[in-house]
């Protein structure tokens, strides 16, 4: 296959490679029922195990931004490295799960690397397709989302076979997926390398009152995610359960829940260039925030409707982020839009730590009423975004919107 053939296509590698790579983001969670019946992992210690990797990656994206490593060096060749790295240390948590000092730093270790593939492969877009980085950014999104659901599509693909085939797989991905970005390169139109980052400009941008309202979006948004996808096998064991079905269908079920977000971020960004990333903002928050509301309330319901809402869930709950992305890069100030966005992110992860926590902790002792911890989300976030209004140069197709991190 020549140069010009493989790059013929850039966008479809990109988002190829992100799949692969964010398929280690959840990949203990897509066996996390086998840990609990065959090692007597509790929920509590799943979510551990996830708030490590978020740790990780928190660590790891700040550490890129004050460093200016992303600049110094080829994204390419960063990317690879860290699907490589990546990819082994998930394969290490095969021979550590039941030791958990070492499980927690392996899964740390993953999210680390996993700071070196997300956000680089924004830069790689911004360096293959400038003029159209809005409309890949929905894209982007809805791999993560579809790379967090894989894990599920993996164990349940080897029912029957010991909880480290699934493991293994997603390493083998992030592989491929390091390999795919190592052949392809970086693209002709990176901007220069800009220096060492100063994240004392991103907590400045703060004072900006349109930005802030943004921001406060945004953290609402993190604070019901990430929670909501460590939860979801969880809920649909339950419904299952109550069906009198076979726990085979738990991870089929759960894939589906999560990998539907694909469909909300693409039909969000079409959605976004007619009526706004605004409107498309609001209106997803605000309808996974009434399932937050309801879902609890209905623990009386069919369990086929509880798990039809279950997917509307899983629609919504991630159809925002890239019109986050999109806003944000719009209102930042352009002399410190690197910093801004840099500082919003790790803020926004950071929020997704608590909530897991606290989520994953009670789930034992208060069911699907748990869900009503991660309403203050939706609710603070719309609160915060009361006053704004469209700008026309704000949906999903805004060159900025390639910057952020979701």
């Amino acid at each position: 296959m020549t140069s010009s053939l493989w790059q013929r296509h850039p966008l479809v590698l990109i988002v190829l490679a992100q799949l692969c790579g964010t398929s280690l983001w959840f990949s203990v969670n897509g066996v996390g029922l086998s840990l609990t019946r065959d090692l007597g992992l509790s929920e509590a210690d799943l979510g551990r195990l996830t708030l490590s990797v978020q740790a990780g990656f928190i660590v790891g994206t700040l550490t890129l931004a004050a460093t200016g490593l992303a600049d110094r060096f080829r994204a390419s060749r960063i990317f690879a490295l860290s699907c490589l790295l990546g990819a082994l240390a998930n394969a290490g948590f095969v021979l550590a799960a039941a030791h958990p000092p070492l499980s927690l730093l392996l899964r740390f270790a993953t999210g680390l690397c996993l700071a070196g593939i997300y956000p680089l492969g924004m830069k790689l877009v911004i360096g293959w397709t400038p003029r159209h980085t809005g409309a890949a950014l929905a894209w982007l999104v809805g791999m993560l989302t579809l790379g967090t659901a894989l894990p599920h599509l993996l164990r349940g693909s080897t029912l029957g076979l010991p909880w480290e085939w699934p493991l293994l797989g997603a390493s083998a991905l992030a592989l491929l997926g390091g390999a795919l970005i190592l052949r392809l390169g970086d693209g002709p139109h990176l901007p220069p390398a800009s220096g060492k980052a100063r994240l004392l400009d991103g907590l400045a941008a703060l004072g900006e009152r349109r930005f802030r309202a943004v921001a406060a979006g945004y953290f609402g948004h993190c604070w019901e995610l990430y929670a909501l996808w460590m939860l979801t096998p969880f809920v649909v064991a339950r419904e299952v359960a109550r069906l009198g079905a076979s726990s085979d269908l738990i991870p089929w079920l759960s894939f589906t829940v999560i990998a539907l977000g694909l469909a909300g971020c693409v039909g969000g960004g079409v959605l976004s260039r007619r009526l706004g990333s605004l409107w498309v903002a609001r209106r997803a928050l605000a309808i996974s925030g009434t399932l937050c509301l309801a879902y609890p309330l209905l623990p009386w319901a069919p369990p086929g409707l509880l798990l039809g809402l279950l997917a509307l869930w899983g629609l919504t709950v991630i159809a925002d982020s890239p019109q986050f992305s999109a806003l944000a890069a719009a209102s930042a100030p352009r002399e410190r839009v690197g910093s801004t966005l840099a500082v919003m992110n790790a803020v926004g992860f950071a929020l997704t730590i608590p909530a897991i926590a606290i989520t994953t902790t009670l789930w034992q002792l208060q069911g699907t009423w748990v869900l009503w911890w991660l309403l203050p989300g939706p609710l603070l976030g719309l609160w915060a975004m009361r006053g704004l209004r469209e700008l026309p140069d704000t949906p999903a197709d805004h060159k900025g919107a390639g910057r952020q991190q979701t």
